[in-house]
């Protein structure tokens, strides 16, 4: 113990950060955040991280070009060297800058466009509805498994034109995958994370070789001929843009659909509130995303030092951009502690979903598929009750949330 208390003095002397381990942040993120956040803009995580804390901060330097996306740094910092996950964090749209980040992101933008992702929602609302009627029957269910997880999936695979066979294959090596990219990675989550990525590129590979066979009216036919044109190193490039969007399209929407319900659920007064009037329906999916977010942090690298109102954030530094902190932030916030589905400072850009040219793609769709996911729940089963509290785990990055057991009265019963 001594020992390790004379390393964390001597490094927060060495850097002028203090210095806080990653296991208290993930005992306990919210108080531990609040409590630096009163007396430091930044602070330095034991597993090497520096994770920035004021919203003022997160708003200002997400387009800072003192900054950049983190590329490989942040495989590399976690040991990961070689292999199917490091070619997903070399490759990817996700953690790519400059020229590169505009070739990978372009063919798939168009996509993604408000107007485009707008003229789902009917086909998205209808697959809502078609989970709630599955499961009504029943009188319960796994929030997280039986309706968050499958709404997502099934919504990513309309536009890519995925089976819905496949759904539970591919989300389970999503869901294997994205550990890499938690606050609470292991080393021992390497063997699993390595051979979902393989498992995931070789299912991309044999649906680019499906559509090059019999094209058809989706994203993937349309970058067949990317594909083909582009030398083995690009076209293998091109299939992980693929990858990153089943990844990115899957996972973190999932855990917010569960993580939203919940909150409402624990505060039956704007459940209830929101059964009754769907007009509120957008500002507590905008409360869920900022109260309790499934994504908690994105990083960048420093590029050079930064002088911040109360210290420097270091050149070559990895840096967490911690919205969980940020979105909690009194400064911005009117009692930001408090839940509220009616809240009314919410800046324009929500910062859940990054900023700059690194902002979500995903960003209509997930509010959305949100949207949409929670309309279903709340005209199907207004009387939905949480029969276990809701459990929101990590303190940046992806976060995890424990499975969201739901009950309500069952036709008949």
């Amino acid at each position: 113990m001594a020992a390790s208390t004379s390393t964390a003095a001597s490094s927060e002397a060495e850097t002028g950060l203090t210095m806080v381990t990653r296991a208290a942040l993930e005992a306990d993120p919210h108080a531990v955040l609040a409590r630096h956040r009163e007396i430091t803009p930044l602070i330095r995580v034991d597993d090497g991280v520096v994770m920035l804390l004021r919203a003022r901060d997160v708003q200002a330097l997400v387009t800072d070009p003192r900054l950049r996306q983190v590329e490989t740094e942040f495989a590399r910092l976690r040991g990961i060297t070689a292999g199917p996950l490091f070619d997903f964090f070399q490759q990817t749209v996700l953690l790519s800058n400059g020229e590169v980040h505009r070739r990978r992101r372009t063919p798939i933008a168009r996509t993604f466009a408000v107007q485009v992702v707008a003229a789902l929602r009917p086909r998205i609302r209808a697959l809502a509805e078609a989970l709630v009627a599955e499961q009504v029957p029943r009188g319960r269910m796994n929030l997280l498994a039986d309706y968050a997880s499958p709404l997502p999936a099934r919504a990513i695979g309309l536009i890519l034109g995925l089976p819905e066979r496949d759904v539970p294959d591919f989300t389970r090596w999503v869901y294997a995958m994205s550990r890499a990219l938690t606050s609470t990675w292991q080393p021992s989550d390497l063997p699993e994370a390595e051979e979902a990525a393989r498992r995931l590129t070789d299912y991309v590979d044999d649906l680019v070789k499906q559509r090059r066979r019999a094209p058809q009216d989706d994203l993937i036919s349309a970058m067949v001929p990317l594909i083909e044109a582009g030398d083995p190193d690009e076209a293998a490039e091109t299939r992980m843009q693929i990858v990153s969007l089943i990844l990115a399209g899957s996972d973190t929407t999932r855990a917010a659909l569960a993580i939203q319900t919940g909150l409402l659920l624990t505060h039956p007064a704007q459940w209830e509130a929101v059964c009754r009037d769907e007009a509120l329906i957008p500002g507590a999916v905008a409360e869920a995303l900022r109260f309790e977010p499934a994504v908690g942090s994105f990083p960048r690298f420093t590029l050079s030092a930064i002088a911040l109102d109360g210290g420097v954030l270091p050149a070559g530094a990895l840096v967490s951009f911690s919205t969980l902190s940020a979105m909690r932030d009194p400064a911005l916030y009117v009692d930001p502690d408090v839940f509220d589905l009616r809240r009314s400072d919410h800046p324009r850009w929500h910062m859940v979903f990054g900023g700059g040219a690194h902002r979500c793609l995903g960003e209509a769709l997930a509010r959305i598929e949100l949207e949409e996911g929670l309309r279903a729940l709340t005209t199907r089963l207004p009387d939905l009750r949480l029969d276990a509290p809701l459990t929101v785990r990590g303190s940046a990055a992806i976060r995890r949330v424990d499975e969201v057991p739901v009950s309500w009265r069952a036709p008949g019963g």
